[in-house]
């Protein structure tokens, strides 16, 4: 490892794996599910959004994990993965829950992953959410920064702005247009080399 104080902070969905809830609502043919973060921007108000919709069409814990099981990385995920914890250490920041996140987590290696947990009754229908803390992401930043770590962050969407700002470097992967537009400071990159390349630049220059 060439660069140990150097940490890279990655979202998940969207930057490493398929959208989660997108490919439920695939799956299941409920289109309102489609909604993210980047449709509605408050976490809390999606997930009760969420968590409504599964209640109203009896869509249960089992039902969604299966549908993950489907689901594989990006297409150059893993490697960027891999060359990523070559070089630097790695820590995936999600808002997604380890009760998703496990089987594409296992496709990917196994990085670092800090996110939340879903609860759900012994039936397994969806009955509330339990977050790690509030704004995860851009404290675990600052919890790094605080012992003598320099971060470099990338994410793709309104979720992922605090943290992006919090790190000493922020880049987005793929964002819609709008958010890349609303924050010209962070550069965009749409591609794994050219999101290896944007990470070296800035570790360069930390």
């Amino acid at each position: 490892m060439e660069n140990p104080m150097k940490v890279i902070c990655l979202d998940l969905e969207g930057v490493l794996v398929p959208e989660i809830w997108i490919n439920v609502a695939e799956s299941t043919g409920i289109e309102a599910l489609r909604a993210t973060t980047r449709d509605i921007p408050d976490y809390d108000e999606l997930m009760r959004f969420r968590l409504d919709l599964t209640d109203r069409h009896g869509l249960k814990l089992g039902d969604i994990q299966q549908v993950i099981q489907g689901l594989e990385p990006l297409v150059g995920a893993l490697d960027f993965v891999k060359w990523l914890q070559s070089h630097y250490q790695l820590i995936v920041l999600s808002d997604t829950f380890y009760e998703f996140a496990a089987p594409l987590m296992e496709q990917l290696g196994n990085p670092i992953l800090f996110c939340h947990h879903i609860e759900a009754d012994a039936q397994g229908r969806l009955t509330g959410y339990q977050l790690r803390m509030p704004d995860q992401k851009s404290a675990s930043v600052r919890a790094l920064q605080a012992i003598n770590f320099r971060v470099v962050a990338g994410g793709d969407s309104f979720n992922d702005l605090t943290m992006l700002e919090a790190a000493d470097a922020g880049i987005f992967f793929r964002p819609p247009p709008n958010i890349a537009a609303d924050y010209p400071r962070f550069p965009v990159v749409e591609e794994y080399p050219a999101f290896r390349a944007e990470i070296e630049r800035a570790v360069a220059s930390l």
